[in-house]
């Protein structure tokens, strides 16, 4: 009895039907995917302003005052001044934020609508301060 072993493989069209499947898979679950990135960065940069307005009401409550936009964030984590030197309680943040697209956050004090407190907010992710995308401290947009 003679045995003929046949070659068995996959033929063009039934890799080109997988290359297709595939193919609408991704497009299907790709961009729910990047949505929920942008989703997760934004709730993050809310979140991460939520932390910084603790500390500087806590700054606050310490010295008697805001920083100044000069002073900036970075007297969140160092004191700024002589004047200061034992008053605050330093670092009221570990290190210096910057939202989650990596820019800085915009910090000026006093506030354009409050002369008594300040302004907080992200660029958003196009990084460009005053349009539609920025994140501000009181809002949950």
């Amino acid at each position: 009895m003679i045995r003929r072993h046949t070659r068995r493989a996959f033929t063009l069209i039934e890799l080109l039907l997988v290359l297709v499947i595939l193919a609408v898979l991704a497009a299907v679950v790709v961009p729910r995917l990047t949505g929920r990135v942008e989703t997760a960065r934004r709730g993050g940069t809310i979140s991460d302003i939520s932390n910084i307005k603790t500390a500087l009401g806590i700054f606050e409550t310490d010295c008697g005052r805001f920083p100044t936009t000069e002073e900036g964030l970075a007297a969140l984590m160092q004191c700024p001044s002589a004047d200061l030197q034992g008053k605050g309680h330093w670092p009221y943040l570990e290190k210096f934020p910057t939202d989650k697209w990596g820019h800085d956050y915009i910090y000026i004090c006093p506030g354009t609508d409050d002369p008594t407190s300040y302004d907080l907010s992200s660029a958003g992710p196009n990084g460009v301060p005053g349009d539609e995308d920025d994140i501000l401290k009181n809002t949950e947009n």
